[in-house]
This record gives structure tokens, sequence and C-alpha cells, in this order.
């Protein structure tokens, strides 16, 4: 109800008053002498005038509506009266059959001249009013000025608060929303690997926010810092400089990025894997590799070029092996002299078994599994030191390489560590309701978060993407309560599972409770990603891309040009 009084109730009565004033200006024009118009019955004419205006108000008082729309949606309108009014109703009404033949049309030609005279009129001095209406609204001190809340992040939390608050907003809620992230779509990060294994098109797993939103406006940019105290941002946005906009409640779901522990040569060598330019970064060195092997006629220097080397034994680095493998030794047939090599796969985890996200069992399958393909491990094992040609591990083993790939851990956005308490470090802690601990209208999500999880006391919820999604809700849920002036509730969420591909058309996981593995668990895992992609457009996308994998060896074009230096110097190869 009270969305149709702020709201629906301005336009109505625009419409009403608008139409009102163009009947009596198209009647007192219709009753000038030689005006060649026949003079309509006042009394049904301003009844006539009054519907026609709620009409016009409903459909086209739209606070975004121009002049020259409002001109057009009057005269459509008035045509539209004539034809559905006069030719039709008004004859079904008499007890005829509404003819719609030209004779019937002419004989109607002075209430067709009234009608779109009407619109013509009604249509301009409608959307005059609407103005005024807005623009008084804007500048009424009586008017309370709505509640600002902020989103700061493009990602799966992010988007998923500022749909929940759309919809809030669409049942009635009173606030105005901003999206504030440094990229303008959201990253299905999930398939992310399969775009750097040459199987998915970049922009086939990524979706603009802006085309996700509905009452929210987005501001492409970076946020610089917060001012708690003032409840202020400073804000970098492109051309425009530094600004600083302000809320009334922020919800932080800004990620994570990289850790890569100050460890000499990895943040020069290493490879992430955090974004779509890191996935094609690594697509376009694997292939570069292959192309210099090809041409290669140093034995060793071949060798280094067809070693891929990744760190981190959890689901990015399992998946991300799995697929490199399965991209390399499928193109390999392009590759006439490197038909007699054995590219060789190295994963190095600094725990003592695979997966430990995942029941040993299905850690031990996948270990089984890929070990079998001719993917080494090297448990309990940990990278000390990296260089353009080769890694260094803690137990004094090297390995020359020229494509390392860094998954082994990461940490909260930088702006976290820049506004968390004292400078921390770590994730901003949360309560169960999603607020950051010390920190007046501050909620957190996803990565940048350390939400407890009341089922395991101690313990916190992973940051995976289905648990983004529900903070996300939840947050939204918890600002508008607060709004409202209720109390927020407590986060709960239980998980629905977890999948990981395997590669070759294998997959381990738990869904519910329950085991899957193999043929079953990558059939399911792809069901469950497409299932989860945003709109309809991608899912067909992505579905198209699968399916072409199927019947069709990898693209192996290269999108840059890079070349693979062999001639630097690398201090771990004699060390």
């Amino acid at each position: 109800m009270e969305r149709i009084r702020t709201m629906a109730l301005p336009r109505l009565s625009a419409g009403v008053v608008a139409a009102v004033a163009a009947g009596v200006a198209v009647g007192l024009l219709a009753t000038v002498p030689g005006g060649g118009a026949e003079a309509p019955p006042w009394g049904a004419w301003m009844v006539h005038a009054v519907i026609f205006g709620a009409v016009l108000g409903l459909l086209g008082g739209g606070r975004k509506q121009s002049l020259g729309s409002s001109l057009a949606a009057g005269l459509l309108l008035g045509l539209a009266d004539w034809l559905f009014g006069q030719l039709t109703l008004s004859v079904l009404v008499s007890g005829s059959v509404p003819k719609w033949t030209l004779a019937e049309a002419v004989s109607t030609f002075d209430e067709l001249v009234r009608t779109v005279l009407l619109g013509a009129v009604a249509g301009p001095v409608m959307y005059g009013l609407v103005a005024l209406w807005h623009r008084r609204a804007a500048t009424d001190a009586t008017v309370p000025r709505k509640p600002h809340i902020v989103v700061v992040g493009g990602g799966f939390g992010g988007v998923g608060a500022a749909r929940r608050l759309d919809a809030l907003v669409a049942r009635g809620l009173q606030v105005e929303i901003t999206v504030i992230s440094e990229s303008n779509f959201l990253l299905f990060t999930p398939l992310l690997v399969g775009v750097a294994s040459s199987t998915l098109e970049p922009r086939h797993v990524s979706a603009p926010v802006r085309a996700a939103l509905g009452y929210a406006s987005f501001l492409h940019g970076r946020v610089e810092s917060v001012d708690p105290e003032r409840r202020e941002l400073l804000v970098a946005a492109g051309s425009q400089g530094r600004q600083r906009v302000p809320y009334d409640e922020l919800i932080l779901a800004v990620g994570a990025v990289p850790q890569l522990f100050d460890l000499p040569g990895v943040a020069e060598h290493a490879l992430t894997m955090k974004t779509i330019d890191d996935a094609n970064r690594l697509r376009n060195r694997v292939l570069a590799a292959l192309e210099q092997a090809d041409l290669e006629t140093d034995a060793a220097e071949q060798g280094r070029l067809l070693t891929f080397v990744v760190a981190g034994g959890g689901f990015a680095g399992t998946e991300l092996i799995a697929e490199l493998f399965d991209l390399v030794h499928g193109v390999l047939h392009h590759y006439p002299r490197l038909h007699d090599a054995e590219p060789r796969f190295v994963l190095v985890h600094s725990g003592d078994r695979l997966l430990p996200e995942l029941p040993a069992d299905l850690g031990d399958y996948a270990l089984r599994t890929l070990r079998g393909r001719g993917v080494e491990f090297r448990l309990g094992t940990r990278v000390v030191e990296a260089g353009p040609s080769s890694v260094r591990f803690s137990d004094g083993a090297r390995i020359e390489a020229r494509t390392f790939a860094w998954t082994a851990g990461n940490r909260p956005n930088p702006l976290v560590e820049r506004i968390g308490p004292g400078g921390g470090s770590g994730p901003l802690q949360v309560d169960e309701c999603l607020r950051v601990t010390g920190m007046d209208g501050v909620w957190a999500i996803g990565d940048c978060a350390r939400i407890p999880d009341p089922a395991r006391p101690g313990s916190y919820y992973p940051p995976t993407a289905q648990h983004a999604i529900r903070e996300g809700k939840a947050v939204a849920d918890n600002v508008a309560a607060v709004v409202r002036g209720r109390a927020p509730t407590p986060f709960r969420f239980g998980g629905l599972g977890i999948l990981v591909s395997l590669g070759h058309r294998r997959a381990a996981g738990q869904v519910f409770g329950r085991r899957v593995s193999g043929l079953t668990g990558w059939v399911l895992w792809r069901a469950v990603y497409l299932g989860k992609l945003p709109g309809a457009e991608k899912r067909l996308r992505v579905a198209v891309d699968w399916l072409l994998d199927l019947g069709f060896s990898r693209d192996i074009a290269l999108t840059s040009t890079e070349i693979i230096s062999t001639t630097a110097p690398d201090r771990n190869r004699h060390a």
C-alpha cells in the first residue's frame, strides 16, 4: 500500500488532471465557430477524459519518461482509445457487431481527432506535472530522506545482496541502493578453469552487473577507503577522479586476492587464477609453451616448456591440474614434433592429503584417478621459491618448468586490511547476523568475512559460492529489517554439497550427504553449475561450449603474442 501511495498515486493523479485540462481545451476548441467538428456532450466527455487520464498516468507516467515519450504515449493512447473504444466497445454496448470498415472509420473521424488531440495535449501536461511532483518531493523537508544502502563488490555475495534488495524495494522498502564494483560483470568463478583449459569462452562465464539490477544504481569504481564515523566512502571512478559516497548501511562483499606469502619469485613468475585475465593469461602461456616446444631443438629446454606445476591441492588446484592435463593431451596431435614427447604435470600441496574439503575416501579417489592418468603429486610439501624456469620446494627438491600456476591460498581484499580493526590482515570478524564487529552500520559477507557457524562452535562458514549467494540474501534481509526498525536474523545455512571436476569426464563430491564420483559425479557437476549460471542466455552458451567440446578438439588459437623467454637467468636452477 505504501508503494501505491508513493509511486502509483502521483502518476494517476497527474494523468487525470492533465487529461481533464486537455479535455476542456479540446472541448472548447470543438465549439469554435467554423471548426468543422461537433462539440461533445460535456458530461460524458469529462468522464471519458478522467478514465483516459487514469490509464495514461498508470502506463506512461514513469519517472524516467521524457517529454517526447510522454507525447508519443498520449498520441498512441488516443489512437487506441478511438480504435478500441469508439470502433469496438461502443458498438458492442449498442448491441451491434464491430465492422472496422473504412466507411465506419470515416463516420467516426471527429472522435478520432478529439481523442488524438486529447492525448497529444494530456501527455506533455502530465510529464510536466510528474516532473514538478518529483522535484518538490526531492526538496520538501517534510519528506524523509530514504536510507542509502551501498553494496561494495560485484561477486556472488554483492550481486546477490543487491538483487534481494531490489526485490524488497519492489515490495515497498523505501531505500536507495548503490552497487560499487571494480568490474562491471559478475564472474562465475567455479567455471573459470574452463576458460584456462579452452573449453569455455570468457564472456560465457561472466554476466553484466547492470543487467542484473533493477532499482539499484551501479558505480564502476574502486573503493579506496571507508570512514565508519562519517559513514562515507572514498571511491576512485575512472576519469571522474575520486568522489565521496555517503551511506547509511554498508555491505562489504569485496572477496579475496591471492596470498603469495612473500615467497621469493612467486609474485613475479606464478600465474594466479582469480580473474578472467588470469585464466586467459594461463591459457595463452600453456599454448605458447606448446608452440615453442614444437620448435625447440634442445631437449632440456623442451622438457621445461612441457612441464606444468600447480601449487595448491584444494578445489581450484585439483581442477586446474586436471583440466590442463586434458588441454595439453587433447591438442598434442596438432604438434607433429611433439608426438613422442611426454608432458609432465606436477601438483604440490602443503597438506598430507588431497582435497581436505572432501571426505578422506573421496580425496583418495581423486588422488588415485589423477595419479593413474600421469599427474605427479608432492604432498606435505610447500613452494619456497620460484624462478622463470624452475620451482623450488621445502624438501629441497627443484623442478624445472616454464609454467607455474598458484592456487595455494587467498587473503582478504586489501580494502578489508585497511579498514579492519587495528589494520589486521585477516577477514573481518562478523557476528551471526553478519554485522562487522565494532563498526556500526557495516556488514560483511563472502571471502572477506569470518562468519561463525553455530552448527560447529569455534568454526566458520567456508568461502564458497553457494555460501556467498545465501549470505547475500541474508544480509539484504537483515539490512532491510534494521532500516524498518526490526531486529536482524542470525544466518544459518547447512550447505548443499561440494563437487570437484577431475577432468576426463570424471568428478567427485558429496551432495546432500551422498557421495558421488566418476561419470555420474561429472554429469552432476556440469548439471549443477549449468543451473547456477545467471540467466538463460549464459546457460545456453555454456551448454553449447560443452557440447562442442564433446565432439571437437579444443581451440589452440593464441589471443596474445607472448613469447616465453628461455634465456633469462634463473638462480633456482643452480641452487
